[in-house]
């Protein structure tokens, strides 16, 4: 290793080091501001730790920092940060420092002051990284929201619902939930021919089962229904049905450079997990249908395919799906991280709830402080115009 490449190493692997972390009270929850408003800047792609034993990936993890860090000044209102998935690119890491990883990119947020909630991604599961491990680093930071609440085997880790708060309320005013679509390979698992195992990319039964039974005891707890939405880091198959009908620049704006994109399920074949065949297939239909059978669910957001940030509103039944859309909008986040693939401009999708509104803003931060793809998601979303974005 160079000089300059230890020196680089040690600034992103130390940072969190270099000051005090703010510490939250056990009574501290999510909370409207004073306009009824609630902001939440969307990371995704991140992948730190990519090409540890190169100059290039340290690089990298200093430059994904700088995005967010840039983001949160030019995002004075946001008030959650959320960790969509692919934090790191576990197939680049070794076993003793993969989740040392998470201190790097959690960083700039303890410094921030922000508090986060994270979802797991594909990367963030192989031979040396686990999600267990990322989750057992997070724990430690009385910042992170994130949480574990399926205990299935075959659950994945980061499904959760956090609940947001008026000034006085008791009531949430909205909830914010939280999906592992998994994916990746089994954490220090091979097969009997010496390859890592691969795990499911998309949200398993026992998630969905949890999902829909706390949606209908909270709205019997309190009596309404919430309105919410959605985060998980591998888009389901609807996003890819509908770009196969034409993504529309004007009417969805955003890019849309990984055409086909890739979902949930996507990939064909099978493969084998202790001795139980699966097929990906197919296989994230029971979650479409949860989603699309929650009432007041205003909104899914999803990483993963890095040269797409546009929304669409699914309100019919797209090509070579059997299920009919209920008006739920499904939008990509904007790639944020210098790790992963392609070279557009990084960015942060911003995301504003509103108490008593139905519609949702949205927007992407770019990393130089310009601003790209602002929109409404409301009842004429997919029919209104609006400007082309920057690529």
């Amino acid at each position: 290793m160079s000089p300059v490449h230890s020196i680089l190493f040690a600034l992103a692997a130390s940072t969190v080091s270099t000051f005090a972390i703010p510490i939250l009270q056990p009574t501290d929850v999510l909370r409207l501001d004073a306009h009824g408003s609630f902001q939440l800047s969307v990371f995704s792609d991140l992948h730190f730790g990519e090409a540890q034993d190169t100059l290039w990936g340290p690089e990298q993890d200093i430059n994904s920092a700088k995005v967010i860090t840039s983001v949160l000044n030019a995002e004075p209102n946001a008030a959650l940060a959320i960790l969509n998935g692919d934090l790191i690119t576990g197939e680049n890491t070794f076993l003793h420092n993969s989740t040392k990883y998470l201190d790097s990119v959690v960083a700039p947020l303890v410094k921030h002051g922000m508090s986060w909630a994270s979802t797991y991604g594909n990367h963030d599961s192989d031979f040396n990284l686990s999600r267990e491990g990322i989750f057992a680093e997070e724990s430690k930071y009385p910042l992170s929201r994130t949480r574990k609440m399926v205990s299935a085997s075959d659950a994945g880790v980061s499904n959760y619902y956090l609940p947001v708060y008026g000034n006085a309320s008791a009531v949430p005013e909205f909830l914010l939930w939280f999906f592992d679509s998994r994916g990746g390979n089994y954490f220090q698992q091979k097969s009997a021919a010496g390859n890592s195992v691969p795990q499911p990319n998309w949200v398993a039964q026992s998630v969905v089962n949890w999902f829909t039974q706390t949606r209908s005891a909270l709205e019997k707890n309190h009596n309404r229904i919430i309105p919410s939405v959605a985060f998980v880091h591998i888009p389901v198959n609807a996003m890819a049905a509908f770009q196969a009908t034409g993504v529309n620049k004007k009417r969805e704006p955003g890019i849309n450079d990984d055409n086909p994109l890739a979902q949930q399920g996507s990939a064909s074949g099978q493969g084998d997990v202790s001795g139980t065949t699966f097929s990906y297939n197919g296989q994230d239909i029971p979650f479409m249908q949860a989603l699309l059978d929650t009432k007041g669910l205003k909104a899914v957001f999803s990483g993963h395919d890095h040269g797409d940030d546009w929304c669409f509103r699914w309100t019919s039944k797209l090509k070579g799906m059997n299920l009919t859309g209920n008006g739920i909008d499904l939008c990509f986040d904007r790639r944020s991280g210098y790790g992963g693939y392609g070279s557009w401009t990084r960015g942060s999708r911003q995301v504003v709830l509103q108490k008593d509104k139905e519609e949702v803003e949205t927007w992407v931060r770019m990393e130089d402080g310009s601003v790209s793809g602002k929109v409404t998601l409301n009842g004429t979303y997919g029919q209104d115009s609006y400007p082309a974005v920057r690529s």
